[in-house]
């Protein structure tokens, strides 16, 4: 007689017999929800719905809605493009399809064969695609060694990850597969091809864009809009890669493993300073430019950027003066709140906006200003007798995440600032297939700073993000295309060293907590890649900034 197990589901236990699958018990509650179930979590784990229950236990079921749901839908969306695209053109045409980054909303990819890609192909493909997800094909999951993983990559020519598992501690890999179709992905898939119903394919450049839905709204595509300042940088980012041979994570420990780090992090850092230089000198040769507004997302480098381009300003006969907008804050109890009544320091009403204007106009027209000093522990704006006078070489360098709204200065003349978006693009990938998000690379800088400099746990690190994310979507991303000059602060080598300092933090996050599943989906990441330590890092690097050691004060 088959066993039955009890099923918890919120307030709700249910009967099942041993053996049924989460896909299965799913139906019996995706009345109550307004997304579809991709994920399960069982007992607080993080599991896939084609596994079955075998125990009692506790499950919750996550949507398209939550952060995992919407990462396995385009895991799943793009192995169908994948599978789509080697069906239509065929193995033998195809050397290397590369899923290379993110790009409005959707991933911008590249294929490389015998292959004129043109707007006829990408609609054969997408109407594949279509097929494909109408026969409702489940994406079947298997195990193997991981020596069995770096041949089976190797037959396919799949040569970054061979590389990729060639540096694997685990002994076993996951893959997936649909129809024929072998592949490897860092993280869950959706069970079949049927729930992936929401996509576009769009030329763009030299590749094309694949569009997929976003969290808030599952449900539909989003106009593709190119972001081509964005684009121009991600592509420079990618030269730079190319020009150090590391394009994915196999290639940078392959290059540790064999030649040390010490010359990627010398080309890695000159190339860097070169862009700053560029940037300067473009500042310097415009007369008109007395504002530079630095904005960016949260552990971009800003500081330390701001500095180094003060550096680069004076050598083109300058004089530099920082400002942070930050010490534009209203006092605290006057601070805006959000919706869960806590102080919203993101907003553009956290800012004295008008007395940050009233400053700005006096400092133009040449009169002596007193400038304030935003204190953190009080909560109040101070003037500690700091002024200052803008002679004819002088030039303000102002930092602050709300520095490429114009709101922000509206009493400036536009001829007069000079705007630039800053953030760390990851231009790494794990392999030809599996990105790197930007966001995680952003998300372990602040925690190994957090950390070390203000006494935040990584648990308080990972329970803020997504208040900072959401910050960031509303009051930085959509002005980012409205910058003079972008600017990426991602360094090829990082991750490398934020390894050594981030491992330790996210092995502190208890299992009962809410923040776990994230630390250990964290870790994963982190164990692809070899670690380096931090001694060949110059003292005015970006990545100081984090892991410390700078000569600035950031």
């Amino acid at each position: 007689m088959t066993d039955m197990i009890n099923v918890k589901v919120g307030e709700v236990t249910k009967q099942y017999t041993e053996g049924t699958s989460f896909i299965e018990i799913a139906k019996d509650f995706e009345s109550s929800y307004d997304s579809p179930i991709v994920l399960v979590l069982k007992n607080g784990k993080l599991t896939e719905m084609f596994k079955k229950v075998s125990s009692d236990c506790e499950i919750e079921f996550l949507t398209l809605k939550t952060n995992p749901g919407i990462e396995a839908y385009k895991r799943s969306a793009t192995i169908i493009m994948l599978k789509a695209f080697y069906d239509v053109v065929g193995n033998k045409n195809i050397e290397n399809i590369s899923v290379q980054y993110s790009l409005s909303k959707g991933y911008y990819c590249t294929i490389k064969g015998n292959v004129n890609l043109n707007q006829d192909l990408l609609s054969s493909v997408k109407e594949k695609m279509k097929a494909l997800v109408a026969e409702n094909i489940p994406i079947n999951k298997r195990t193997i060694s991981t020596g069995s993983a770096v041949e089976l990559f190797k037959r396919h020519k799949m040569y970054d990850k061979e590389k990729l598992f060639k540096f694997r501690r685990a002994s076993k890999v996951n893959i997936y597969s649909l129809k024929g179709f072998e592949d490897y992905f860092y993280g869950y898939m959706v069970p079949s091809t049927g729930y992936v119903k929401y996509f576009d394919l769009f030329l763009y450049d030299e590749g094309f864009v694949l569009q997929l839905p976003v969290k808030d709204n599952p449900n539909v595509v989003p106009p593709f809009e190119p972001q081509n300042k964005l684009f121009k940088v991600l592509k420079e980012s990618e030269q730079w890669g190319k020009m150090l041979n590391i394009d994915t994570v196999g290639a940078l420990n392959e290059q540790i493993s064999k030649n040390g780090i010490k010359d990627i992090i010398l080309v890695a850092e000159a190339l860097q300073e070169k862009k700053i230089a560029e940037i300067a000198t473009q500042i310097a040769a415009d007369k008109t430019k007395k504002f530079i507004m630095i904005a960016g997302p949260s552990s971009s480098g800003k500081t330390s950027f701001s500095h180094r381009l003060s550096i680069q300003l004076r050598a083109n006969g300058l004089t530099p003066h920082p400002i942070g907008v930050d010490d534009y804050f209203v006092d605290r109890v006057n601070s805006p709140r959000d919706e869960f009544g806590n102080y919203n320091f993101e907003v553009l009403e956290a800012l004295d906006v008008e007395q940050f204007n009233k400053d700005m106009v006096a400092l133009m027209n040449g009169e002596t200003v007193k400038m304030p000093t935003y204190n953190f522990v009080t909560g109040k704006r101070e003037y500690k007798g700091n002024t200052l006078t803008l002679g004819k070489d002088d030039i303000l360098v102002i930092e602050g995440i709300h520095g490429l709204n114009d709101k922000l200065s509206y009493a400036l003349p536009k001829e007069s600032k000079f705007k630039i978006y800053i953030s760390a693009l990851t231009q790494l990938n794990v392999d030809e297939h599996n990105r790197i998000p930007t966001t995680d690379g952003r998300l372990l800088r602040r925690m190994v700073r957090d950390a070390r400099t203000r006494g935040i746990t990584a648990k308080e690190t990972i329970a803020r993000w997504p208040s900072v994310r959401n910050g960031e979507e509303s009051y930085i991303f959509p002005f980012q295309e409205e910058a003079d000059v972008m600017f990426n602060s991602a360094l090829i080598y990082e991750l490398a060293v934020l390894k050594q300092f981030a491992e330790p933090l996210l092995f502190g996050i208890e299992q009962d907590c809410p923040e776990y599943m994230e630390a250990k989906r964290l870790l994963k990441f982190l164990d692809y890649f070899l670690g380096v330590t931090t001694e060949d890092i110059p003292m005015n690097s970006l990545v100081r900034e984090f892991v410390g050691g700078s000569c600035f004060k950031v």
